[in-house]
């Protein structure tokens, strides 16, 4: 019962505490407790994800999780060696990624040049995870920008699988794009020479 009032209440941190404008998702995936219908478990483990484009954000909601999970076991009158324990695995933890703006503006600036204004697509914002994000949060904040070069024809996509509706083909610029990221990052590891040489001078 405590288990499901959880999964009931979780959702409300968003919908209740977190500002309308501010994407956030709070995601109950995994609920395993019990071994036999009529055995009541003595224990119910809830895997959850979180998701935002703040830290700010994604600490909110954790707290949320933390002062929830706990009043909801003071409400059932569990003893405190009994209550909600909340863990949280840092080592799955998959960060926004922020793309830098200057640099943001370089990259398009130069593959609308490259492969003309028709075959470059500006995406919304989504909340999937991506690693690549960590790398724009190093200790020397080097600027990043992550882009998607569509790799699959519409139609052969869609044989394999109906659901695919994008007509996103640019495999044959995949070198060029490759070529001006190779740029990019010898000039941003250079930034990084000059940046050091002067911290010692």
């Amino acid at each position: 019962m405590l288990a499901a009032q959880t999964v009931l209440a979780l959702p409300t941190i968003v919908t209740r505490e977190i500002p309308a404008l501010e994407p956030a998702v709070l995601t109950v995936g995994s609920i395993h407790g019990g071994t036999k219908h009529n055995i009541i478990p003595d224990e119910v483990k809830l895997q959850l994800t979180l998701r935002s484009y703040t830290d700010e954000v994604r600490q909110a909601l954790i707290d949320g999780i933390r002062r929830i999970t706990r009043g909801l076991g003071e409400a059932a009158g569990l003893p405190p060696d009994r209550m909600p324990i909340v863990t949280v695995d840092e080592d799955e933890f998959t960060p926004a990624t922020f793309n830098h703006p200057e640099l943001t503006r370089r990259w398009v600036g130069t593959l609308r040049e490259w492969l003309g204004p028709a075959n470059l697509v500006e995406e919304k914002p989504v909340m999937g995870g991506e690693d690549f994000g960590m790398y724009g949060r190093t200790g020397e904040r080097v600027p990043i920008c992550i882009l998607w070069l569509g790799s699959a024809d519409r139609e052969r996509s869609r044989a394999q699988h109906p659901g695919i509706d994008r007509n996103a083909y640019a495999r044959e610029h995949g070198w060029a794009i490759g070529s001006l990221a190779a740029l990019y990052d010898v000039t941003a590891e250079q930034a990084l020479i000059d940046a050091a040489v002067r911290a010692f001078d």
